[in-house]
């Protein structure tokens, strides 16, 4: 049964099959299936032990895949008041007990916060342009193994500071998995 717009469906992991809603009337782009399997192909099924951060969290659909996943710890950071009431019932529904949901605005968030992630997934919405920003701001936490998930509209060039590990690209989606070379 195909799912209506809004709506998402856990596609591994503990939860697998459950459907995530998000509002209707809040224009989010939710990570679409084929990207999340390639993405969690490219991680790891087992996500135990990680600690992750979902920043522009919108839909849920990468904090939750990694919870689903066996995660250890994931904060989800999501600035809209009806977006972060979505998901806070979705997580209480799905009883995501190691996932830390955080309303404030990304920037605020990464500026002032001072924990270090295994993996972060980064998609702002495309039309503000953050990506080069976060990634300078995302450098002081990770650590040599840390991988950063990257999506954008477009095909985007990381400064020198960053590796290219991983890349690819489905419809107008373009991602990849990027680590921080301290070099």
């Amino acid at each position: 049964m195909p799912l209506t717009q809004n709506k998402i469906r856990v596609i591994g992991g503990k939860w697998r099959g459950h459907v995530i809603s998000f509002p209707s009337n809040v224009a989010l782009r939710p990570t679409p299936n084929r990207v999340r399997e390639t993405v969690f192909n490219w991680l790891g099924q087992d996500m135990s032990g990680k600690v992750c951060l979902d920043l522009f969290a919108g839909s849920g659909a990468m904090g939750i895949e990694a919870a689903s996943r066996g995660s250890e710890h994931v904060v989800m950071v999501e600035s809209n008041r009806k977006v972060y009431g979505s998901l806070q019932s979705s997580l209480q529904k799905l009883r995501a007990n190691q996932v830390e949901l955080v309303m404030m605005d990304a920037l605020k968030f990464i500026t002032f916060n001072q924990l270090f992630f295994d993996v972060i997934f980064l998609d702002p919405p495309y039309q503000l342009r953050l990506l080069h920003k976060m990634l300078n701001l995302l450098s002081s936490h990770v650590t040599q193994d840390s991988l950063i998930y990257l999506e954008a509209g477009n095909s985007f060039k990381p400064n020198k500071d960053w590796l290219v590990w991983r890349s690819s690209q489905a419809g107008q989606v373009h991602y990849q998995l990027l680590k921080y070379d301290k070099n």
